[in-house]
C-alpha cells in the first residue's frame, strides 16, 4: 500500500510540472537568441495545457499555439526584460503569449492574467449601452482629469476611440473591447493598444489585459474568439450556476469597460481605482485613470445591480 502511495505521489508530481519546458524545447527551431537574451529566457518556465488559477476558482487550458508564464515569471518579463517597476507587477495571476514569440522579441506580445472577486456581473445592459455615447464619455472625463495629471508632470492621455468595439460574446459570456490611446503630444509617437477582455464567472471576473502596440492590432483580434474559450471555470463557479442570493458586483457591463484594464471598484465609496498601463521595454510604467471622473463611475457603478431573470 504504501508503495502504491508513493508511486502514485511520483506520478501527480511529474504530471503536475509536464507542462513546463525549458526555452530551447519552445522554441526549438529559433537560433537567433542573442548572448543577452539567453540568461534572461532560461530564467522562464513555458508551460502549456491545463493551469489551474485557485484564486479565480478556475483553469485556463492553454493550447499549443500558446504559452503560459506563471506570476513569478510574469514579474521577470514585466520588470527585467520589459523594464517595469517592481511594484507594478505584483498580484498577477500569469500571463499568456502566442507560442510564436518569445518575451524578449521585439514584435512580442502577451496579456496579463488577474481575477476580480467583485461578485456576479449583470449581462443585462450588454445589448442596451450606447458605446458610442460610452465613448464620449470617458473621452471628457479623461480630458478633465488631464488638467491634474499634467500638474504633477504627467503627459495628457488622448482617448482617440475605440480599436475595436465592445462586443459580448453570449456563448462565452465574455466581453472584449479595445481602446487607441496616445500619450503627449508628439504625433511621432506610436499609439497605445488597452484591449481587454472579461469572462464573467458566477463569483467574479477573470481578466486578459493585453500589452501590445496598435499595430499588433489585427493579430490579437484573430486570436480573441481562442482566449474567450481559455477559461473553465471549477464546478458550480460557472457564469450559469448563478442562484438568487449570490453576491451581486456593484457594476454591470458598461461600468466594466468604464473601468478599464486592471482597474477594480471600491463599491463601498463609489471609488475608481487607478489601471495600469503597462509598457514594453520603456522603463518605465504609466498610471492612467481611463475612467475618467468619480461622478461618472459612481453613476455607472450603480446601475443593473439585477440579472436576466
Amino acid at each position: 500500500m504504501k508503495r502504491y502511495f508513493a508511486a502514485a505521489l511520483l506520478f501527480a508530481l511529474f504530471t503536475g510540472q509536464a507542462g513546463a519546458r525549458p526555452y530551447q524545447e519552445m522554441f526549438p527551431n529559433r537560433t537567433d537568441f542573442s548572448e543577452a537574451e539567453k540568461p534572461l529566457l532560461e530564467k522562464l518556465d513555458f508551460q502549456q495545457g491545463a493551469i489551474k488559477l485557485p484564486e479565480a476558482k478556475a483553469t485556463l487550458n492553454v493550447p499549443a499555439d500558446f504559452y503560459y508564464l506563471n506570476p513569478a515569471d510574469t514579474k521577470k518579463v514585466l520588470v527585467d526584460i520589459w523594464g517595469n517597476p517592481a511594484e507594478a507587477a505584483e498580484g498577477t495571476l500569469g500571463m499568456i503569449f502566442p507560442a510564436k514569440y518569445a518575451p524578449t522579441d521585439a514584435e512580442s506580445w502577451g496579456s496579463i492574467v488577474g481575477y476580480s472577486a467583485d461578485g456576479y456581473v449583470s449581462d443585462a445592459d450588454a445589448a442596451t449601452t450606447d458605446y458610442d455615447e460610452l465613448l464620449q464619455n470617458i473621452k471628457d472625463s479623461i480630458r478633465e482629469n488631464n488638467v491634474e495629471r499634467q500638474k504633477q508632470g504627467f503627459q495628457k492621455i488622448t482617448l482617440v476611440g475605440w480599436a475595436s468595439l465592445p462586443h459580448y460574446d453570449t456563448s462565452a459570456h465574455a466581453l472584449h473591447w479595445a481602446r487607441d490611446l496616445m500619450f503627449g503630444d508628439d504625433p511621432q509617437v506610436p499609439h497605445t493598444l488597452n484591449y481587454s477582455v472579461r469572462v464573467l464567472g458566477r463569483e467574479g471576473v477573470l481578466q486578459f489585459n493585453f500589452v501590445a502596440g496598435l499595430a499588433q492590432l489585427p493579430e490579437i483580434k484573430d486570436v480573441i474568439p481562442t482566449v474567450t474559450k481559455l477559461v473553465q471555470f471549477d464546478k458550480g463557479k460557472a457564469y450559469t450556476d448563478y442562484v438568487d442570493g449570490d453576491k451581486m458586483a456593484a457594476y454591470g457591463m458598461a461600468g466594466m469597460i468604464a473601468a478599464g484594464a486592471g482597474a477594480k471598484v471600491a463599491a463601498k465609496v463609489g471609488l475608481l481605482a487607478l489601471a495600469l498601463a503597462f509598457f514594453k521595454k520603456a522603463g518605465i510604467l504609466v498610471v492612467v485613470a481611463l475612467a475618467g471622473a468619480l461622478r461618472f463611475a459612481k453613476g455607472l457603478f450603480t446601475r443593473n445591480k439585477t440579472p436576466n431573470a
